[in-house]
């Protein structure tokens, strides 16, 4: 391995530290806890080293919520291959989404709450948000009905479950019903 090969991988290596020592914080204290300060002290390097990987904290964010949404594509496509017919897919898909955010506040919240800087819906969106709605868009697209754009479709469950997720998590759901509201969504599908 030559000289710069290593530098390289020494580099890839502090910006998954940095990313993970970030998500860590989030999840056990909130992202107002995350600072490049307390980063610094807790991966025990310099805060301009921190700075030579990310400009600062929305950086960081973005690069969580892009990890996030990596995950969470695999998740639900793990959860949809595993089903038998759309409706059981879309099932699968919509547990799936809710236990990524409950298990995961932090990370959906950088995906879809806070600015990480990176842009949605656009031709410079980058790969692993696309990739996390394509991976919605599979399994939602082949229930939209006639007539109904897949995508729109897809936006428009998508904005359902997020609802869900944000209103349960804030208080304003019983997450007890959690299971029902998901049938009840599921049984309103155009498909058979």
């Amino acid at each position: 391995m030559s000289v710069q090969e290593r530098k390289q991988r020494e580099r890839a290596d502090r910006e998954r530290l940095i990313v993970a020592t970030a998500r860590e914080l989030a999840e056990q204290q909130g992202w107002d806890a995350v600072t490049t300060r307390r980063l610094a002290e807790r991966i025990e390097y310099s805060q301009p080293v921190l700075y030579s990987h990310f400009r600062g904290k929305r950086e960081i964010i973005g690069a969580v919520a892009l990890e996030g949404a990596a995950e969470m594509a695999s998740a639900v496509r793990a959860a949809a291959s595993a089903a038998d017919d759309p409706r059981t897919r879309v099932t699968a898909l919509a547990r799936t989404y809710l236990e990524f955010a409950e298990r995961n506040p932090a990370v959906y919240d950088a995906m879809f709450r806070l600015d990480g800087g990176l842009a949605f819906a656009h031709e410079d969106t980058p790969q692993p948000l696309k990739d996390a709605f394509a991976a919605l868009l599979e399994s939602l697209g082949e229930v939209a009905g006639d007539d109904v754009h897949p995508g729109l479709f897809t936006e428009v469950f998508w904005a359902a479950l997020h609802g869900l997720a944000t209103l349960t998590r804030a208080g304003r759901l019983p997450p007890e019903d959690t299971e029902r509201r998901v049938q009840l969504l599921v049984d309103r599908l155009p498909v058979a």
